[in-house]
């Protein structure tokens, strides 16, 4: 975990043809540190990028970063709570030799409706996520959530709604997730296979990874690659050994009270992004909320799963674009 405060200056490709400078800090909510990247440039317009469970800011796809700097806007994305470089939050009830049999009871729990204690709340998340804008004195920007970030930034767009110029929501819902609406069975038991061994090797990660990306991204993408391989190798030693904060992510879902009232209040233009073969999160929610947000715009991908990766990407980014441009 950084200690240091300052920007630290650095240079990286996103892809093979593109450099762009990035500014990293950190900043603090109530005693938790959330560390970010803002990508500029300074005189771009802003867009929060808001990540998903277990997501990493490095996670989010270069085509995105690429396109929204391209047009004139100035990412800044950053680790959630739990998560990459931001703070770990210690509990006994998630501890390693104790974090599966927490998130099954914890399931339990919210499909017989019983109350859920968990660590914290999206609510919390999404004051994270302001902290950020604050650390970088942005009083507006247009935000984007996908999936649990979608979550998060229902909350955002709906607590601070002067702080959002526009909301973009991909692949989430504003309903808790359900047998009804939520994963399938398989999808399910793989994401729950996670929460089983916390202290599981490189290879046992890459191949859980595997099977998961297999289930919820873009169906014919080769995953028995050495990028793959390395991406994920990236992504587990920067988040540390300790994956208990996906445990954590879960139950703050699960114990969260329900958004619908609050999702019915954002007033910010909105357009909403969603897999017809969503496996995680059934298509059923976007129509939802299409419904709950006066004004906002659908647009469902046909052969668009859970993730963007650049065939669906390629599908939305002009509405996008025109959306961001409004």
């Amino acid at each position: 975990m950084p200690t240091f405060k300052n920007l630290i200056l650095i240079l990286i490709m996103l892809t093979s043809s593109n450099i762009f400078s990035f500014e990293e800090g950190v900043t603090s909510n109530n005693g938790i540190e959330i560390y970010y990247r803002d990508y500029g440039p300074i005189d771009g317009d802003p867009i929060l990028l808001v990540q998903g469970l277990g997501g990493q800011l490095i996670n989010w796809p270069p085509h995105l970063i690429d396109f929204l700097i391209e047009n004139n806007f100035r990412p800044i994305v950053f680790d959630n709570r739990d998560t990459g470089l931001s703070s770990r939050i210690n509990s006994d009830k998630f501890s390693k030799d104790k974090i599966d049999n927490t998130v099954i009871k914890n399931y339990i729990r919210y499909y017989l409706r019983l109350p859920i204690q968990s660590e914290y709340t999206i609510d919390d998340m999404a004051a994270d996520a302001v902290s950020v804008l604050d650390e970088l004195d942005i009083d507006e920007a247009h935000i984007l959530g996908i999936s649990m970030g979608g979550m998060i930034a229902q909350l955002i767009a709906s607590n601070y709604p002067a702080k959002v110029k526009t909301f973009t929501l991909i692949a989430s819902t504003a309903s808790t997730p359900s047998p009804f609406n939520g994963p399938t069975r398989k999808v399910r038991k793989l994401l729950m296979n996670r929460t089983k061994n916390p202290n599981a090797t490189l290879d046992e990660r890459v191949a859980r990874s595997r099977k998961i990306f297999k289930e919820i991204g873009y169906e014919g993408i080769d995953l028995d690659t050495d990028e793959f391989y390395e991406n994920i190798k990236i992504s587990v030693q920067r988040g540390g050994v300790d994956d208990t904060g996906f445990g954590r992510q879960i139950t703050s879902i699960l114990g969260s009270q329900n958004r619908l009232d609050k999702v019915k209040s954002i007033k910010a233009p909105t357009l909403i992004i969603h897999g017809l073969e969503d496996p995680l999160i059934k298509v059923k929610n976007a129509y939802k909320t299409h419904k709950l947000i006066e004004g906002s715009i659908l647009k469902i991908i046909p052969d668009m799963r859970h993730l963007i990766e650049p065939p669906v990407f390629n599908q939305f980014k002009d509405d996008l674009l025109e959306h961001l441009n409004k």
